[in-house]
C-alpha cells in the first residue's frame, strides 16, 4: 500500500521539439513530491531532468503549436506565454492581474489571440500591442424613470434652449462613439463567455455562451480535520437531475456589430440511425422531452469558408455535427448519430475535440464514431448538400486515439485491433487502406511522432511492467529502447505473477474477459477447496482485464498477497466495460447491477466450476462502482457471496452526479424505476455475509452520505454482519498511505475470518 513509493508514477505529456532533437515528458519517481520535466536526445542519450529555470523555456505538455511545431502557445498562472522549442526561448505575451486563457494563433500565425474577461484580444507578434476585439459585458440595467420624471425633463427641455442645446450635442457623440465602439454583445444574467475564437479571415468572432444554473442545490461535504479545529464545509456537486447549465454558440461580425446565435432548431428534428434497443425504456423516452443543444466551439477551415461545430443534445442521446453560417447563424448537419441509451464521448468535448477535425485539403473532415458498433474513423464532405460519410477502418475493435502525421500524409491510430486486451500503434494513409502496426511489445503502447516523422515517443506498459518511456525509429516492428526505470530496485526485485487473461461464459452466452490469479502462479500451495475472491473494477469507462500496468496497480499487488496465501482472484471486465464495442457498453442502460452483476456472478461460479474453489468460501470486493457492485452482490446474491467490502460505494443513484448517472438512467424525475431497481439501498435487506463498508470522509465524488444513509437503513432493518471504516482526511482516492494500509488490513481481516479458516501465509 505504498503505492507510488514503490512503483512511482506514470510519465506524461510526450512531446517533441521542433527540430525533432529531442522529447519532453513530465516524469515523478518514487519518493518525489511533484513532477518534473524531463529530456532526452532522440536516440536514447543524455537523460536529463530540468531545472526550474530550464522547465520554463521548456515546451509545455499542454498547449496550441503552430503548423510548423516550432511555437507553443500556452497558458502559465493567468499569463499567455510563447516558448520556441528549437531556440529554447520564453516569450511573456502578456503580464496581467487578469486571468487570460484560450490562447490561438491567427493572422497566418504572426498573431496571438487569447480570451479574458469575457471578451477577445489579439497581439501581433511584432509589436505586442494587446488589441481588443470585442465588448461582451452583462447587461446594464437602465434606470427607470417614473412618469413625473419624464415630464419635468421633457417640460425642461421645451422651456429652457440650453438644455435642449446639451441633449443634442450628448446624442451626437453617441452616434458618433456608437460608429467607433467595438462589437458588442450582451451578457443575461449568470451568462459569461467562456471562449472565443477570431475566424481565420478575421471576419468574425465565435462564442460559447455558458448560463449557469441558480436553481441547482449542492450539497455540502463537512470537514473534520481542519488546520483551524473547526468543521468546514467542502462544497460538492449537484444530484442527477438537478438543473444544469446551458451552452449556445453566437457569431459576431467585427465590421457590422452585428451578432446571430446558431439556430439548434436540428435538435428537435428526429433521429438518424436508431442504434438502440428500442424495447428498452420506451416509457421513459416518450417522457423526456429532447432537451436543449449543447454547443463545442466550432473547428474552421483554414480560409474561414467553413465552420464545423460539434453539438450534443443535454440528454446525450444525440450528437451531431453541423456547419455554421456565420452572417446568419443557419445550420445544416452534416451526420447525426442516436443512441437511445447514450452517445459515447472520445476524450473531451471543447476547443481540443479529439473526436473531429480537418482533413489536410481542407475540403473534409474525419470525425471517430460508433456507427457501425464500434468506434471508427470516417470522413465527408460538409460542403456537399447530404454528404455520405465515407469509412476508413472496420471491424470487432476500436480507435483509443488518432493523431495525423506532421507532413499530413497519414493517421497514426492506437487501437485494439490486435487483442481487446493489448494497445498498439498503427500508421495508415490518410485517405485509408492498408494499416501497418508500428508496435510490436505485447501490452500497452501510446505514442508520439517526432515532427520530422523518424522517430516515436512511446509510453509503454505490460502486465508486470509500469509504464516507461521509449523511443523508436518509425517503422514496423523495430525495437523500442527504455529510457526511463521508474520502480524502486526493491519492488522490481520481486517475482511478481503474470495473471492469466482468460475468458467465461455467461448466462446469456456472451464471453467475459478476465484476469486470473492463482496459488500456483506465485509458488503457494492450493487447498483442495480453496477460498476465492472476485475484484470489481471502478467505472466511468474502464478496462482492467488486458496486458499492461493497471491503473489498480494497487490491487494487483494485493492480489499477489491473496493468492500467496491460497486465494484464487477474478478480475472480469463485466459488462459494460471498456474496450468491447457499444453493445457492450450500453447494456446496463435503465439497469445497473442487471448485466453487469450478472457477470461477476457467473464468474464466481466459474470459478467454482474450472478451478473448483469452496463455492461457501467465496467473497467480493471493490471501489466505487466496484463497491455498488459489491453490495448489489451482497443484497441480491447473498447466497453467491459469504463475503463483500464496499469501497467508496454509490448505494443510491439519485444521489451521484449528472453527467455520468444521466446517460446511464435518464433523470430520477423522469425514470424512477431505473433507479429504485439500480440502487443498493433498496436491495439491503437481502444481506446475509458479512459486509464490510469504507468510505473517504471528505469525498467530493460519491459523498460519505451514501454510506451514511445505508448505515442508517441496516440499522433499521436490524442487520448486524456489517461494519463501517470511516476514513477522515480521505476523498474518493485515497492519498495517505496510512489509509490504504488500514483499509486493505480490513479487507485481508475480512476475508480471513470468513472465507479461509487457515490462510496459508505464501512467499510473504
Amino acid at each position: 500500500m505504498r503505492g507510488p513509493k514503490l512503483v512511482g508514477y506514470p510519465p506524461t505529456g510526450l512531446r517533441w521539439s521542433g527540430d525533432s532533437a529531442h522529447l519532453f515528458f513530465e516524469w515523478r519517481r518514487p519518493g518525489e513530491d511533484e513532477a518534473s520535466t524531463w529530456v532526452v536526445n532522440r536516440d536514447g542519450s543524455q537523460l536529463k531532468k530540468l531545472s526550474d529555470d530550464e522547465r520554463r523555456s521548456a515546451p509545455p505538455p499542454n498547449g496550441a503549436w503552430d503548423k510548423a511545431h516550432r511555437r507553443v502557445l500556452f497558458v502559465d498562472q493567468g499569463d499567455i506565454v510563447m516558448i520556441d522549442s528549437i531556440a529554447g526561448t520564453r516569450r511573456q505575451i502578456t503580464r496581467t492581474t487578469g486571468a487570460e486563457a484560450n490562447p490561438r494563433w491567427t493572422r497566418r500565425e504572426t498573431a496571438v489571440t487569447f480570451t479574458r474577461e469575457n471578451n477577445l484580444f489579439v497581439v501581433p507578434l511584432d509589436s505586442g500591442e494587446i488589441t481588443q476585439l470585442t465588448d461582451i459585458q452583462p447587461k446594464k440595467r437602465d434606470p427607470r424613470e417614473t412618469d413625473s420624471q419624464k415630464f419635468i425633463k421633457a417640460e425642461e427641455q421645451k422651456l429652457i434652449e440650453h438644455t435642449r442645446v446639451e441633449a443634442e450635442k450628448k446624442k451626437k457623440n453617441e452616434e458618433k462613439e456608437k460608429a467607433r465602439a467595438l462589437p458588442k454583445y450582451e451578457l443575461a444574467e449568470r451568462q459569461s463567455a467562456t471562449d472565443l475564437q477570431l475566424s481565420p479571415d478575421g471576419k468574425h468572432v465565435f462564442v460559447v455562451v455558458t448560463e449557469r444554473t441558480d436553481t441547482a442545490k449542492r450539497p455540502n461535504v463537512p470537514n473534520y480535520i481542519t488546520e483551524s479545529s473547526y468543521t468546514e464545509d467542502i462544497p460538492a456537486r449537484p444530484f442527477v437531475g438537478d438543473a444544469q447549465d446551458r451552452r449556445t454558440l453566437a457569431v459576431m461580425n467585427i465590421d457590422t456589430g452585428k451578432t446571430v446565435t446558431a439556430d439548434a432548431g436540428f435538435a428537435g428534428a428526429g433521429h438518424g440511425e436508431d442504434k438502440g434497443d428500442e424495447s428498452q425504456g420506451a416509457a421513459a423516452q416518450k417522457k423526456a422531452a429532447t432537451p436543449e443543444a449543447r454547443w463545442a466551439m466550432p473547428q474552421i477551415s483554414d480560409d474561414g469558408a467553413i465552420a464545423v461545430a460539434h453539438v450534443r443534445s443535454g440528454n446525450n442521446k444525440d450528437r451531431w455535427l453541423v456547419t455554421v453560417d456565420a452572417e446568419s447563424g443557419k445550420t445544416r448537419v452534416l451526420d447525426v448519430l442516436h443512441d437511445d441509451a447514450w452517445v459515447r464521448e472520445l476524450g473531451g468535448f471543447g476547443p481540443n475535440d479529439p473526436s473531429f477535425g480537418w482533413m489536410p485539403d481542407q475540403k473534409r473532415i474525419w470525425f471517430l464514431s460508433e456507427r457501425d458498433g464500434w468506434m471508427h474513423l470516417y470522413t465527408l464532405d460538409p460542403s456537399a448538400e447530404r454528404p455520405p460519410a465515407k469509412q476508413l477502418t472496420q471491424g470487432k475493435w476500436e480507435i483509443e486515439s488518432l493523431a495525423m502525421s506532421a507532413d499530413k500524409s497519414k493517421f497514426y491510430l492506437t487501437s485494439t485491433e490486435v487483442h481487446p486486451g493489448e494497445r498498439h500503434i498503427y500508421s495508415m494513409p490518410i485517405e485509408g487502406g492498408a494499416r501497418t502496426r508500428l508496435t510490436s511489445m505485447t501490452g500497452g503502447s501510446a505514442g508520439e511522432a517526432s515532427p520530422d516523422d523518424s522517430t516515436f515517443g512511446i509510453i509503454y506498459s505490460a502486465s508486470t511492467k509500469p509504464h516507461e518511456v521509449y523511443l523508436m525509429p518509425n517503422r514496423a516492428g523495430a525495437a523500442a529502447k527504455q529510457v526511463t526505470t521508474t520502480p524502486t530496485d526493491e519492488w522490481r526485485s520481486f517475482k511478481w505473477i503474470e495473471p492469466q487473461l482468460i475468458t467465461y461464459k455467461t448466462r446469456d452466452g456472451a464471453d467475459v474477459y478476465a484476469r486470473l490469479f492463482t496459488p500456483e502462479m506465485i509458488g503457494a500451495k492450493r487447498d483442495p477447496a480453496a477460498p476465492a475472491v472476485v475484484f470489481v473494477h471502478g467505472a466511468g469507462y474502464a478496462q482492467n482485464a488486458h496486458k499492461y500496468w493497471p491503473s489498480y496497480y494497487r490491487e494487483y499487488m494485493f492480489h499477489n498477497l491473496l493468492a500467496s496465501r491460497g486465494y484464487v482472484v477474478l478480475d472480469p471486465d463485466y459488462r459494460a466495460s471498456s474496450g468491447y464495442g457499444r453493445d457492450w457498453r450500453t447494456a446496463i442502460y435503465r439497469h445497473m447491477g442487471g448485466k453487469d452483476l450478472d457477470d461477476v456472478v457467473d464468474g464466481a461460479r466459474f470459478l467454482v466450476a474450472m478451478q473448483k474453489v469452496n463455492p461457501r468460501h467465496i467473497g467480493v470486493y471493490g471501489g466505487s462502482y466496484g463497491g455498488f457492485i459489491t453490495l448489489m452482490a451482497m443484497f441480491t446474491s447473498p447466497d453467491t457471496f459469504a463475503a463483500g467490502a464496499a469501497l467508496r460505494p454509490v448505494t443510491d443513484w439519485s444521489h451521484y452526479n449528472h453527467g455520468y448517472t444521466s446517460n446511464i438512467l435518464n433523470e430520477p424525475q423522469e425514470d424512477a424505476e431505473a433507479y429504485r431497481k439500480s440502487s443498493p439501498i433498496y436491495f439491503a435487506d437481502g444481506l446475509k455475509g458479512a459486509l464490510l463498508i469504507c468510505h473517504g470522509m471528505v469525498d467530493t465524488n460519491v459523498l460519505f452520505q451514501d454510506s451514511v444513509r445505508l448505515v442508517q437503513r441496516l440499522i433499521e432493518l436490524r442487520k448486524e454482519n456489517w461494519s463501517i471504516a470511516p476514513f477522515p482526511v480521505e476523498n474518493h482516492g485515497f492519498e495517505e498511505e496510512t489509509s490504504w494500509a488500514d483499509e486493505y488490513k480490513r479487507i485481508m481481516k475480512l476475508f480471513d475470518e470468513n472465507l479461509a479458516a487457515a490462510p496459508r501465509r505464501g512467499t510473504w
